[in-house]
């Protein structure tokens, strides 16, 4: 008889946590003997957590990010996943995959690596840089100097059908061409057993089918290569421009053009910043260190004449080598000289007849071959309209900035073949602490509808509910009293709302100026000058036009009133409109810069709201929530307190069109344009439907989960 539980009792806890966390129970895993030492846990599937209070942290950091994928970084534990696409930008930047695994190791915190996550490293690593593409008098060549690797490659068939088109294949074999293949490899991974082909074998490939080859590639686990070797590149006209000597760049920023260039190469690939860091100015360095004709595509024309500002502002190039191609400005094109044109996807994207002008500039466009391809806001290039545009424009090198690299659609992943790997991102929270960003308080303001808007409510359409809880009289007058609180501080105040009924509404109560899709250019731009630079107008309303790409230093608060259902993208992209560093910044805990979100509670809009965090919460950030109903009530003088004008004001609602937002297609979001009623429920409401927060069926729900259900299921 074993008169000893203990022995069962522990066999039963082994199988409970073996029971509710399945391949994720690491319980069995053995210990370095100064495991407390070392900063990191790699688990089995991939993801590795990092301990941000290491001493060599820092370090750590570093390494990680040039070889995974930040999932999550708060204050205290940060989590990485590494995947195929961040092994492929670790071989880009010269780590081999001896190096990577010893590294992973030494700072584990257990005594063996996963064998699973070394397999995943040397599969994953093994082949990248054996072939690369290239672009050469305006044609494109798939090469090698490895034996056999173009057979490989042919072996796929969209790889073979690219050439088929063409006709071509093509072996050169000049002494120089060799060499700097050669020294391409070294640089790329230890050559030193080798064997270099003694000629390079290329072929061209049709134009039309680069999308789908590199696609293809990358999904065989064959990536492609692209860099310029822009230092030996003697055929294209050289730009004159340099970076003006009062010009600095931070030292994040020369962190992130490191990982792009290396031994006179420029490498494709996509940085991500926060917003108000500095992106811009990586771009102009990248410019200016290439030196070769460049093309910046921007998402609006306001976001055109600020890059051509800034070029002006932070570097030496002649104004009249700047070249904007928009709806409104077309400059000419200066014919055998080298030029940066500046421009807008829609305005490269689009299919519809050209004006003679339009079409003449954009075949020039077309026709040149580029140093380099600046994509900003470079999270839109997935969408359908505008990833034909990144092989429209023939050019050598494509750099990618972003400060939200996040869809809802699953095609961020499409930048890895489109564009290239990441090279780099930064962490917000340590920005932040060195005062590189504005350190930001974020408050999510809870207001109560009020009895009448919440009983139309209840019984609306969808779209009518999406008016109620925007408009909500509670909603509109705390945002007043938000106002009249920061303006009497002196501060900076941006007001957002996707839709143009309740911008209208504040803008002829409250007498302030609105910028939305239907603003033109120049008032836009007179808008935001008298923001930027006068003390007659602190307060501005803007559509989710201002979302990205509007450069307003000044502003210190935002006050969103509504947003696009659950958007994780566009919340970051607000909150960036108030990050740049202020005059006033200090070294201290205290915040310089506020962003309220205003929410109606009891309705969709708190739902929504929760997943618009998701983001930002994963950066690091956290939302206090407030409740000042009883201060906003106490305000007799605000517009809409008293009841006749909110009756009239739900009597202009529900005789309203249902809803009156931008047309915008917006694919970072859990809710289409086209809304429609299907049946389902409040589980849509926290965005998981779009793929974000995916909950899984009850026949495929976690042990754990269907263990707490069959013990509380309804009827027991």
């Amino acid at each position: 008889m074993d008169l000893d539980p203990a022995p069962r009792k522990k066999q039963k806890l082994a199988d409970n946590v073996s029971d509710l966390f399945g391949k994720n129970d690491f319980y069995n895993f053995e210990l370095k003997p100064d495991h407390l030492d070392k900063p990191i846990w790699v688990c089995p599937n991939g993801h590795v957590f990092l301990e941000a209070h290491s001493p060599i942290y820092q370090q750590i950091t570093d390494f990680l990010i040039a070889i995974a994928e930040p999932v999550s970084r708060p204050e205290h534990v940060h989590e990485y996943i590494i995947t195929r696409y961040s092994l492929y930008a670790a071989v880009s930047v010269k780590l081999d995959t001896d190096y990577i695994i010893s590294v992973l190791q030494t700072y584990c915190k257990t005594v063996n690596l996963p064998s699973e996550v070394i397999e995943f490293i040397q599969e994953n690593t093994a082949q990248y840089g054996k072939a690369k593409l290239v672009l050469k008098h305006n044609r494109y060549y798939i090469e090698s100097v490895y034996e056999g690797v173009l057979d490989d490659l042919l072996q796929i068939q969209s790889v073979r059908v690219a050439k088929d088109t063409v006709q071509s294949m093509i072996i050169e074999s000049g002494e120089n061409h060799i060499e700097d293949v050669r020294e391409e490899l070294d640089r790329l991974r230890d050559a030193e057993n080798v064997e270099v082909a003694e000629k390079v074998e290329s072929f061209e490939i049709n134009p039309d089918m680069i999308e789908i080859v590199r696609r293809d590639c990358h999904d065989e686990n064959f990536p492609l290569l692209e860099e310029y070797d822009f230092m030996n590149d003697t055929k294209n006209i050289k730009l004159e421009i340099d970076l003006k000597p009062s010009t600095h760049i931070r030292s994040y920023q020369e962190k992130s053009l490191s990982k792009m260039f290396s031994n006179g190469r420029a490498r494709s690939g996509v940085i991500v910043l926060p917003c108000g860091s500095g992106k811009t100015l990586v771009g102009i360095t990248a410019v200016c260190t290439i030196k070769h004709r460049a093309i910046v595509l921007c998402t609006s024309g306001v976001a055109v004449e600020q890059w051509k500002r800034q070029f002006e502002l932070w570097s030496t190039v002649n104004p009249a080598n700047i070249i904007r191609f928009t709806a409104t400005s077309k400059d000419k094109f200066p014919e055998n000289q080298a030029t940066i044109v500046i421009s807008t996807y829609s305005m490269m994207g689009f299919q519809g007849k050209r004006s003679a002008e339009s079409q003449e500039l954009y075949d020039k466009l077309k026709n040149h071959e580029w140093g380099l391809l600046v994509m900003d806001e470079v999270q839109v290039v997935p969408a359908d309209m505008f990833r034909k545009v990144i092989f429209e424009v023939k050019s050598h090198c494509k750099l990618g900035l972003t400060a939200t690299l996040v869809r809802e659609d699953e095609r961020i992943e499409d930048l890895n073949f489109l564009i290239g790997p990441k090279l780099y991102e930064a962490n917000w929270l340590d920005m932040q602490s060195l005062g590189h960003i504005a350190k930001v308080q974020c408050i999510e303001v809870w207001c109560p509808m009020t009895a009448e808007f919440f009983q139309e409510y209840l019984s609306a359409k969808p779209r009518k509910k999406i008016l109620l809880y925007v408009a909500n009289p509670n909603k509109l007058m705390t945002c007043q009293y938000l106002v009249k609180k920061h303006e009497a501080a002196g501060d900076k105040i941006i007001i957002f709302s996707d839709n143009l009924f309740v911008l209208e509404l504040y803008s002829k109560a409250l007498k302030l100026p609105v910028i939305s899709g239907q603003t033109s250019q120049d008032e836009r731009m007179r808008i935001l000058y008298s923001f930027e630079n006068t003390s007659n107008n602190n307060v501005i309303l803007v559509s989710k036009v201002a979302d990205n790409s509007i450069d307003l230093p000044g502003a210190n608060v935002i006050i969103q009133i509504s947003s696009h259902f659950g958007s994780r993208r566009q919340e970051a992209q607000r909150l960036g409109r108030i990050l740049r560093p202020k005059t006033n910044m200090v070294q201290t805990s205290e915040f310089n810069a506020s962003f309220y979100s205003l929410v109606s509670q009891d309705t969709q809009e708190m739902w929504y709201a929760d997943k618009r965090q998701q983001f930002l919460i994963d950066q690091g950030y956290s939302y206090k929530v407030m409740n000042i109903v009883n201060e906003v009530l106490a305000d007799q003088t605000l517009k809409f307190s008293n009841k006749n004008e909110q009756k009239s004001l739900l009597e202009r609602l529900l005789q309203a069109k249902d809803i009156d937002d931008e047309a915008n297609e917006d694919p970072d979001d859990i809710t289409p344009e086209t809304m429609s009623r299907k049946t389902g429920d409040l589980s849509r409401l926290s965005g998981q439907s779009a793929g974000y927060a995916l909950q899984k069926k009850s026949m495929q729900r976690h042990k754990m989960f269907r263990m707490r259900y069959k013990k509380f299921k309804p009827g027991t």
